[in-house]
């Protein structure tokens, strides 16, 4: 299981702060988690229609896209932050 954590309007979104899933064996990367969580339902699809515009965080760690996700206890999804 991989708990997830969602943040800002990706949680609003999604309608949950977290949980914990099972992730299929095909899910190597961050980009390959978020193209997953598209499939869940209309809800994840919303929140992550533009997955270029997500961020990621591995345990507490920013991540790339293309960075694996094998061994993470935690990832966080949130938006683009702004402000000052």
């Amino acid at each position: 299981m991989t708990k997830l954590v969602y943040f800002a309007w990706v949680r609003e979104r999604i309608g949950k702060g977290e949980e914990e899933i099972s992730l299929p064996a095909e899910v190597i990367t961050v980009g390959d988690l978020l193209n997953h969580l598209k499939s869940l339902g209309e809800e994840y699809e919303t929140a992550l229609q533009f997955p270029e515009t997500i961020r990621v965080a591995i345990n507490m760690e920013h991540a790339d896209h293309d960075e694996p996700i094998a061994g993470a206890r935690e990832i966080g999804l949130f938006p683009p932050m702004t402000g000052g």
